[in-house]
């Protein structure tokens, strides 16, 4: 066995694993799971535009997104819209 093929496995596996891990996550999970992503993208592309750290940008777009998920889930279940 060649190392591709052994490197296109490894990869099948990863990703069906990423797939199945996240299949039963709460509403608020999956929300801060989305703005995690969201930042996290945000973050590296706009530290690799601005010049940068691009992994300081991804982690810092990641807690902000995941802060942002979170609050977006508080407003949408409190219903209030106020913090």
């Amino acid at each position: 066995m060649t190392n591709k093929n052994t490197l296109n496995k490894a990869a099948i596996i990863l990703s069906v694993l990423a797939l199945t891990a996240c299949s039963d996550l709460t509403a608020r999970e999956q929300r801060m799971l989305t703005g995690a992503a969201a930042g996290t993208t945000v973050g590296a592309i706009g530290t690799v535009m601005m010049g940068g750290c691009v992994a300081c940008g991804a982690a810092v777009g990641g807690v902000v997104g995941t802060g942002a998920g979170y609050l977006v889930d508080y407003v949408k279940t409190d219903g209030s819209g106020g913090f």
